[in-house]
């Protein structure tokens, strides 16, 4: 396997996994075609994260965009993936926009790439050991340097690049032993959509640590891709600026489940409010 850093494996059997601790009250959720979309915050999130990677009950966490409420409506396996996670946070513009028009005004944006280092930054100060699995290999050493250089007290036990092809069975086997040896906490998985969330849901219950998969998080906060700017993200048209930078390989994600999800979403406006309209059967 490529750029892996970790401890070698034990290849013993884990443990089972200790109860999570009490949980607070969740935030407010709507369902966007099917798919579960909570009104968190990233304080909300990160502690979720670092309660449950404390007390080692493992746990999942996805950042969502159109991009996955779309698969999740074409795919319904997934979709139950997705809604069986501990979070589903509004990565993206329009879902915060389509919180709020289905009755959550306090909706906010909880983007992966700003919830990656706000994560990192609370482990560093409770001691709490992260990992990386996903990315380039340059991509990835680039991460975890600024990572550390910016939060020296951040313990990083493991970062490994798979290759860009669906592991063996041993492969994967080795991996997890990987994960489970170095002690890693919380681990952060960027694979992409769809393939980190069918990646995390998989493997939930065979590791101890919380899982958040944070899409293209590892690039921007490596440097190695450009975000768009602030008033383009504010404006929902992030997905436009990155077309305009990666088309050949991001104009089917975007030209084709954007549309689609305007109209799908304006379909489930439609019929909300008429199952409000007084006097009509529900």
């Amino acid at each position: 396997m490529e750029g892996t850093h970790a401890a070698p494996p034990t290849g013993s059997v884990p443990d089972p996994k200790p109860a999570p601790p009490p949980a607070a009250p969740p935030p407010s959720s709507r369902r966007l075609l099917g798919m579960r979309v909570d009104a968190t915050s990233y304080a909300e999130t990160s502690e979720l994260v670092l309660r449950l990677a404390e007390a080692g009950a493992g746990g999942m966490v996805c950042v969502a965009t159109v991009h996955m409420v779309m698969e999740a409506f074409d795919d319904p396996r997934y979709q139950r993936a997705v809604n069986a996670a501990n979070r589903v946070t509004p990565d993206g513009v329009p879902l915060v926009w389509a919180l709020r028009a289905l009755g959550i005004p306090e909706a906010e944006r909880v983007y992966g790439p700003t919830l990656l280092p706000e994560v990192c930054a609370r482990a560093a100060e409770r001691g709490i050991a992260v990992g990386f699995y996903g990315g380039r290999p340059e991509v990835l050493d680039a991460l975890v340097e600024r990572l550390i250089t910016r939060h020296p007290r951040l313990r990083v036990g493991f970062a490994a690049s798979p290759p860009f092809r669906a592991l063996e069975p041993h492969e994967e086997r080795e991996t997890l032993e990987a994960i489970r040896a170095s002690g890693t906490q919380i681990l952060f998985v960027g694979l992409g959509c769809p393939k980190q969330e069918r990646w995390m849901a998989a493997h939930r219950e065979a590791l101890p640590c919380v899982m958040l998969g944070v899409g293209a998080a590892f690039d921007f906060n490596a440097g190695a891709k450009r975000q768009a700017p602030a008033w383009i993200q504010a404006a929902g048209l992030e997905w436009l600026f990155r077309l305009a930078c990666e088309p050949r390989r991001l104009w089917h994600r975007y030209l084709w489940h954007n549309p689609r999800f305007v109209a799908r979403f304006a379909g489930q406006l439609w019929r909300d409010a008429r199952s409000r309209t007084p006097g009509r059967s529900q």
